[in-house]
C-alpha cells in the first residue's frame, strides 16, 4: 500500500516500523552544524485539516538546529543527544519516548542514525 493510500483511506493498516521504506526530506542547509546527516521519514496519517500527523522519521550522524513543534515520538534504534536552547540536555535511544514542545529551539547531535515513529500537532 502506498503511503497516499494509508493516509486517505482511513482503514486501519500495519507497517513494520524496523524496515519501513522511508523517502528523502529536505534538510535545510541551514541547519546543518556539522557532519552530513541524511533525513528520511514516511508520513502514515495526517489529519484532514493538515494540523496533526503521525509517521517514522530517521536520521542519520551529525548535528542540525530545529524549531520543534508539539511532539511525541519513541526511538526505535540509534542514539542522539538533543540540547535545548536554555534548558535541558536529553539523552536518547531505543525505547525511550519524548515530548518536544512548540517554539523549543533544539540542536541534536546524532550519534547513530536514528529512527523514531512520531505524532505532531501543528495547531
Amino acid at each position: 500500500m502506498s503511503d497516499s493510500i494509508e493516509r486517505k483511506s482511513g482503514a486501519p493498516f500495519v507497517v513494520h516500523v524496523p524496515d519501513a521504506e522511508l523517502v528523502p526530506e529536505p534538510l535545510d542547509a541551514s541547519q546543518i552544524v556539522s557532519g552530513e546527516p541524511v533525513v528520511t521519514g514516511r508520513v502514515l496519517w495526517e489529519s484532514a485539516d493538515g494540523t496533526q500527523s503521525r509517521g517514522i522519521w530517521q536520521i542519520t550522524p551529525g548535528v542540525v538546529t530545529d524549531t520543534e513543534a508539539d511532539e511525541i515520538f519513541t526511538v526505535l534504534s540509534g542514539r542522539a543527544t538533543i540540547a535545548f536552547e536554555g534548558g535541558p540536555v536529553l539523552e536518547v535511544g531505543p525505547g525511550d519516548a519524548c515530548v518536544l514542545r512548540a517554539g523549543d529551539r533544539t540542536t541534536w547531535t546524532v550519534h547513530e542514525t536514528l529512527r523514531k515513529v512520531y505524532h505532531i500537532s501543528l495547531g
